[in-house]
């Protein structure tokens, strides 16, 4: 199943870039090791009040990223009738930019499955550090995304969900797949963009830097982020 480089279509709604600079001094991966980070966001129309938003914190985390450093990133995304796309490996933030600026949103169900399939089959070819996922709803059959995060499991690929509402039954399946890959559950609202900053932040250092780097940041920032942490260190 042949995935495509997503098409650059400006819209209104500016979609921006990942992270900001990193606070304090990060841990920098050593040359020729850059970890890499999958960045899946669903952009199906359930998303449109809030894209904008959504966005502008995506935007920064892909700068934060690059201030960590040692960190490439793929963009992935779904939307519409089986609309799918990935981008290729990257650690150029306007690149980036650009083809986050190339997706709106589009009407149609969850890929949800389809998105952990292709992360493992990333991660068959090269190590996978994280994949972030941010999205609000799950139309798929549990057993099924259960049985695809055990794939990455396998591989040591935890999954961080960013859950847009935090509504039941979708964060029950949610929770379960980051339990399954040894990642975290998080949700949000319009309210918590600070907090989201400050995860999305959390993860760009643990896939650039690993856990030690993530134990380090979350005993400085707190909060959020350190309980952010205790889930991923959690048996």
């Amino acid at each position: 199943m042949a995935d495509k480089t997503p098409t650059i279509r400006p819209t209104s709604q500016g979609v921006a870039a990942f992270l900001k600079k990193a606070a304090g001094t990060p841990m920098r991966a050593p040359a020729g090791k850059a970890g890499r980070l999958i960045f899946a966001m669903d952009a199906t129309a359930s998303r449109a009040p809030s894209w904008a938003q959504a966005m502008g914190i995506q935007t920064e985390m892909f700068q934060e990223a690059a201030a960590v450093g040692g960190l490439d990133v793929q963009l992935v995304y779904y939307r519409g009738l089986m609309d799918f796309g990935a981008s290729p490996w990257m650690g150029d933030a306007p690149r980036m930019i650009a083809l986050m600026r190339g997706v709106n949103v589009e009407a149609g169900n969850t890929q949800i499955e389809r998105v952990l399939r292709h992360a493992a089959e990333e991660a068959k070819r090269g190590k996978v550090n994280a994949v972030v996922f941010i999205g609000d709803a799950v139309e798929e059959a549990a057993d099924l995304l259960a049985a695809a995060a055990g794939q990455l499991a396998l591989r040591g690929v935890p999954v961080f969900i960013f859950h847009e509402g935090g509504l039941e039954p979708a964060a029950g399946v949610f929770r379960q797949i980051a339990q399954i890959t040894r990642g975290a559950y998080c949700s949000f609202d319009a309210g918590s963009a600070q907090q989201l900053r400050d995860l999305l932040k959390a993860v760009a250092i643990f896939a650039a830097g690993g856990r030690r780097a993530l134990e380090n940041f979350s005993q400085k920032t707190g909060g959020v982020v350190l309980k952010l942490t205790h889930q991923v260190n959690k048996p």
